[in-house]
């Protein structure tokens, strides 16, 4: 039997071509290149022979980051393994690494040796605190970006608690904006340079438009950036719903419609926003009684006749997956295998379209034979690259 053959990169897209050497672990980088390689980039993840991308330990994760991508193994301690790497580097477009600052260098394959064997080549270095700096060479993980980039300056609760996120958003944050460099320098086919790339910058960047009009305000609270009507609340089976009243005409017809069956709901008090806001606890309240009295049935079938601006709150992957709105819009994956863990497509679509799950995430090396017996062989006499260093 004939297997069938797997959709191809899309055509229109300026990064169908390029090859990205992916030389990045965990979930920063590997989010990154994935993006790239749902877009039609050929990522080649390179891997150590041995253990591989530690993610693989957690394959789910793994796939999911690491669909569409090609698997190379190849020990960069050693000399051959990194005289072999620099063969690819002269096939490539981009490199991504997500080593300690130095760390690259010491192997003999930072920037300047990959520049000299490919100018037009792109390296793109992520890192926690970038690659200068006081911070530059100090260990860290998501939550000490997270602490470090305001993101616990601003509010997100009455109370004025803030909790860290389950999503790891440092990260997210950090290979969103490695992805969007890339994209922008790789439309150079003429002039490598050295991307470098902040965890701690890139959430930092975000959560300062937020935390920096907040200087001069001693109680943050007071900003208004928490109502009491911007909430999520529970209804009377334990079920919760997010409603958002923002502006003043969702508030009243809110109010207006509801008062005959909540007699407290029949005020105008709190009619303007900046009303609501100032009482954010009284409306908080206030909408806590309400919302307590009927069950989540009842609500979203009133909410959805006021053309309200509400959503139920899912608690678990079983009420995602099964959302008809994402099931309409086809967002996740559906496995020929049914114990394999679904995947969401690229969130975005495209006219010219786009097929997302083209190839599964690679088995370790796969993919290492056939690119290594395309490489050209280097010339006799040529120079071997420095010893690398004991730096990671």
């Amino acid at each position: 039997m004939t297997t069938p053959a797997r959709p191809a990169a899309p055509a229109w897209s300026s990064l169908t071509g390029k090859r990205i050497l992916d030389l990045s672990r965990l979930l920063p980088g590997p989010y990154a290149t994935s993006m790239l390689a749902d877009l039609g980039a050929d990522v080649i993840k390179v891997e150590s022979p041995h253990t591989g991308d530690p993610l693989r330990i957690a394959p789910d994760l793994f796939d999911a980051l690491n669909r569409n991508k090609r698997s190379v193994t190849l020990d960069l301690r050693d000399e051959d393994g990194r005289n072999t790497f620099l063969d690819l580097v002269r096939t490539a477009d981009a490199v991504v690494e997500s080593f300690r600052p130095g760390v690259l260098d010491g192997m003999g394959l930072g920037f300047a040796a990959l520049h000299e064997a490919n100018p037009r080549l792109v390296l793109c270095s992520l890192s926690g605190y970038g690659q200068s700096g006081p911070y530059a060479r100090k260990p860290g993980h998501e939550l000490n970006f997270l602490g470090l980039s305001g993101f616990f300056t601003v509010p997100g609760r009455l109370d004025g608690e803030i909790t860290r996120p389950g999503v790891r958003i440092g990260d997210m944050a950090g290979a969103m904006h490695a992805a969007l460099a890339l994209t922008a320098a790789l439309g150079n086919d003429t002039e490598g340079q050295h991307i470098d790339v902040s965890l701690s910058e890139s959430i930092t960047a975000w959560c300062s438009l937020f935390a920096l009009p907040l200087r001069d305000i001693p109680d943050p609270l007071e900003a208004g950036l928490v109502q009491g009507d911007n909430d999520t609340f529970s209804t009377a089976d334990g079920r919760r719903l997010s409603l958002a009243t923002f502006e003043d005409k969702f508030w009243h017809r809110f109010r207006t419609e509801l008062s005959d069956e909540f007699p407290e709901l029949d005020t105008d008090a709190y009619d303007r926003r900046a009303d609501r806001t100032a009482a954010r606890q009284a409306v908080s309240d206030l909408l806590d009684g309400v919302f307590r009295a009927r069950d989540h049935v009842w609500w979203q079938q009133r909410l959805d006749a006021l053309n309200a601006p509400w959503a139920p709150v899912l608690t678990t992957p079983g009420e995602l997956l099964a959302d008809p709105h994402t099931t309409a819009r086809q967002l996740f994956s559906t496995p020929a295998d049914p114990t394999a863990c679904p995947q969401a497509r690229f969130p975005v679509t495209f006219g010219a379209g786009l097929e997302t799950f083209r190839a599964p995430a690679p088995a370790l090396g796969e993919h290492t034979e056939e690119l290594l017996a395309r490489l050209t062989p280097r010339p006799a006499g040529s120079v071997e690259n420095p010893p690398a260093s004991p730096t990671r």
